[in-house]
């Protein structure tokens, strides 16, 4: 069951189920890169690739499509900051950035560095059909903290654009 805790002018559900409502609120612990009154980008702890961020706003939204303008370009601007960090923390070329939605109905973002072009992919560029998948691996808390120490700290050296 949602609660209204809307700011005037602003109309924000969160849900106290939400796993991304709990980040978003620190109930739940997570690796940080980022925070400010809006969002909240935190790692993954099933990466990917090493660096994999999560961008989530703190508002609870459903999908990407239900986000006022303001908080997406917000997202997306950060996404842009996060991906010049990757690619000189991890020497990749490309950074992948995208809405997903798929496993949690809270909008976020996923930030990955890509270091080859199947890290995100769709299975319509796959030519074998049988394909079966698995959950990415559970990543290491000391890894996870470094990593927020070398994001952030790449962060903290850029200025912002």
């Amino acid at each position: 069951m949602s609660t209204d805790t809307a700011a005037p002018g602003q109309a924000e559900h969160t849900h106290d189920s939400c796993i991304f409502c709990r980040i978003a609120k620190g109930e739940i612990p997570s690796h940080v890169v980022y925070e400010d009154d809006d969002v909240k980008a935190f790692l993954d702890i099933m990466p990917i690739r090493p660096g994999h961020v999560l961008v989530v706003p703190k508002a609870h939204h459903d999908y990407f499509d239900d986000l006022p303008p303001a908080l997406a370009s917000h997202i997306l601007h950060l996404g842009q900051r996060l991906a010049k960090a990757m690619k000189a923390q991890y020497g990749v070329e490309r950074v992948g950035f995208l809405f997903t939605g798929t496993d949690v109905a809270h909008v976020h973002a996923h930030v990955v560095p890509m270091h080859t072009k199947t890290d995100i992919t769709s299975p319509v560029y796959i030519e074998q059909r049988d394909l079966t998948f698995r959950l990415a691996p559970r990543a290491d808390d000391a890894d996870l903290r470094q990593t927020v120490a070398d994001l952030t700290a790449r962060l903290e050296a850029a200025t912002p654009a």
